[in-house]
């Protein structure tokens, strides 16, 4: 069962995601969308393709929906019925934020009348996380890209701008902002729900050992910006595959995880 943390010590006594590394390594993931369109994984070429079932994508730390267009037609072109989260901006109270999650995912397993895979980038991949652990009988699998799994670990800078964010989430919410959103990431998920994660080598946001989630069937390493995730072309091709075959695992990679399990939802 994965353990959370709420303590609130420094980043530099528990560790700083990021590895002190720049950011501006980001701005390549424009590179990463030109790859993907030149790709013959972007016209489903060399890829299993879908049999129609469900898939639910989740923004990550201020993303929408719009962030995730891409992932979301190439889903629907590979076969598979791609729907977007409906949150609106991932920067506000969480558990507001799950709270549409959890709706759409409730009408797209009414209308499928099928188990959803839930698809996460960063912070959305905690929010994904969440909702499968609030209502785990109608998610199948859960698919996280660059999120961390066992402690909210990233680049500080990244960090300063989330604080900011559940600061001011938690003001407006009268202090009622994490409470379901805690209690879903705390939940022990079934062997029913699979988990994979997928990482980035050199991501100067979350580092790998923090994205590495020991509780996953899969933990799947490419290289590539964190930003540049949702549109990268290695990201797509194991997808495909992930998602094709959940107990198989193609490029698994063995890593010892965070030692710490900390989760500081209230910093």
């Amino acid at each position: 069962m994965r353990t959370w943390s709420t303590d609130r010590t420094d980043d530099k006594e528990r560790g700083k995601g990021g590895g002190g590394r720049s950011l501006r390594s980001e701005l390549f993931a424009g590179v990463e969308w030109a790859a993907l369109k030149v790709s013959p994984v972007y016209y489903g070429f060399g890829v299993p393709h879908g049999d129609g079932a469900p898939v639910v994508l989740v923004p990550g730390f201020l993303g929408s929906d719009l962030s995730l267009l891409e992932l979301h037609l190439w889903l629907g072109r590979l076969g598979y019925r791609s729907h977007l989260s409906g949150i609106g901006v991932n920067a506000e109270c969480p558990d507001a934020l799950l709270a549409r999650l959890q709706e759409t995912v409730d009408r797209v397993y009414r209308e499928s009348g099928q188990r959803v895979t839930l698809i996460g980038h960063s912070l959305g991949g905690l929010l994904a996380r969440a909702a499968a652990g609030r209502d785990p009988l109608k998610v199948k699998q859960v698919i996280t890209l660059g999120t961390p799994s066992q402690r909210l670990a990233a680049h500080p800078t990244v960090l300063r701008l989330l604080r900011k964010v559940l600061r001011r989430s938690y003001r407006s919410a009268k202090g009622r902002c994490l409470r379901s959103f805690g209690r879903g990431l705390r939940a022990c998920l079934p062997a029913s729900v699979s988990v994979a994660s997928i990482c980035g080598r050199d991501d100067p946001v979350v580092e790998r050992r923090d994205c590495f989630d020991p509780n996953a069937a899969r933990n799947i390493e490419v290289s590539g910006t964190h930003t540049g995730l949702p549109v990268n072309p290695a990201v797509y091709r194991e997808l495909a595959w992930v998602l094709a075959s959940p107990e198989q695992a193609p490029k698994v990679v063995t890593q010892q995880p965070a030692s710490a399990a900390e989760l500081p939802l209230a910093a």
